[in-house]
């Protein structure tokens, strides 16, 4: 297929529920229609303009409430697994997502054999325990992905991917583990599926959140899937590339040639009619999470949207450009800027630290915006549970355009 950038950036906003955003039903089914197209939504517990997840579904549901993904979870609807970082997956799904091709998590349990045995003996007696219920605080560290840290919550963690643990659940940021067995139904553990094909439809899985990606993808898109060759460390895993060209062959994606993009994209199957004849882009705003999968693929941004986003978290302030923690603002299918709220329910209201247009983008003059993004900005203090918007001095003109009640 050869297709216009225009028609790209139509397809990508449609197919990603963002044209208009906030378009799915207002209710857990609206959440699970995300799931159920996209596979899995990455998970990240910090929370300060509100949790990645949750600003990945307020962009796409109807009024969304962080407390549907969590009666989600609690019913076991949902589950935490590792596909593109940690991430939520429909529990139906799980036996696709529990295989792992990870060397560091198995090494880690065998020379730490005793202290993880005697990990797994409490939590098998005890039920659901975080890494603070150990006396064993003073057992040492040792090296987890390059970070030192306590021996318990590696062995945890370790356990976690290899699939012998779950997340039973979270209070705040800490995590209390549980045998998989007591938190899944035993038809959904039963079911076995070869790593081969676990690893296959993991990879299918990013072409379907993201909806055009290339053979790269960028960053981490494809971390966890294995090389890209045959490795001997992996017997009888043929690869990624291999696995991508048996799902050409399939027909559940197709390769597609996009004007001024650099390299060929690659559609799912089902999806190549909407990329041939996307709809007209509605005037909606939507802020993006930082791991929203529409901005995984930062060049495409570049060569697609002429978008230049850094996630400056982990840099220092003297050396960002914009902020700690800032969303793009999509306004139909272009990106418009970037803003950094912070969420303050203690005052309540929504703090704006930093609003920035793109060079070439004028709120006043372009048409439908003004009243987009007073919606948008109406949806986040309902997100948020707060009333007002808190602007620095140095907004006076946003502050006048969109109000501090929207």
């Amino acid at each position: 297929m050869d297709v216009s950038a225009e028609a790209a950036r139509r397809f990508l906003v449609a197919r990603h529920a963002l044209s208009p955003a906030r378009s799915l039903t207002p209710d857990a089914d609206g959440v699970l229609e995300v799931f159920r197209r996209w596979g899995s939504v990455q998970f990240d517990p910090l929370s300060v303009a509100g949790r990645s997840h949750d600003l990945v579904l307020h962009a796409r549901v109807a009024d969304y409430d962080p407390v549907w993904c969590e009666e989600l979870y609690e019913r076991r609807a949902i589950f935490e697994a590792v596909n593109k970082g940690l991430s939520l997956v429909l529990v139906e799904e799980y036996p696709w997502f529990r295989g792992t091709l990870s060397l560091g998590a198995p090494r880690l349990l065998a020379e730490n054999a005793e202290v993880a045995q005697r990990v797994l003996d409490r939590v098998r007696a005890d039920g659901p325990l975080s890494s603070l219920d150990f006396e064993s605080a003073q057992s040492g560290t040792t090296d987890w992905f390059g970070v030192p840290t306590n021996t318990v919550r590696a062995v945890l963690e370790a356990y976690t991917v290899t699939g012998v643990l779950g997340l039973a659940r979270r209070e705040r940021n800490r995590r209390y583990y549980d045998l998989v067995e007591r938190l899944l139904p035993a038809a959904v553990l039963a079911r076995e599926i070869p790593l081969s094909e676990q690893m296959r439809h993991k990879l299918l899985s990013r072409y379907r959140t993201h909806g055009l990606l290339g053979v790269g993808g960028g960053g981490d898109v494809f971390g966890g899937i294995g090389p890209a060759k045959p490795d001997p460390r992996f017997p009888g895993y043929p690869g990624r590339t291999a696995l991508r060209e048996q799902l050409i062959e399939s027909g559940e994606l197709v390769p597609v040639n996009v004007e001024g993009v650099r390299g060929k994209r690659l559609v799912l199957g089902s999806e190549a009619a909407l990329l041939e004849s996307p709809p007209v882009p509605q005037p909606s705003v939507a802020f993006l999470s930082p791991f929203d999968p529409l901005v995984w693929d930062r060049a495409l941004l570049g060569s697609l949207f002429g978008f230049d986003y850094v996630w400056e978290l982990f840099l220092p302030p003297e050396k960002r450009r914009w902020g700690w923690y800032v969303l793009p603002v999509l306004f139909g299918d272009r990106l418009a800027g970037r803003i950094e709220p912070r969420i303050d329910r203690a005052a309540g209201r929504v703090q704006i630290v930093g609003l920035w247009w793109e060079e070439r983008f004028a709120p006043g003059r372009s048409d439908g915006f003004v009243e987009a993004m007073r919606d948008a900005l109406r949806a986040y203090l309902r997100f948020a549970r707060v009333t007002r918007i808190g602007w620095p001095s140095a907004y006076l003109r946003e502050k006048r355009r969109f109000g501090a009640r929207p």
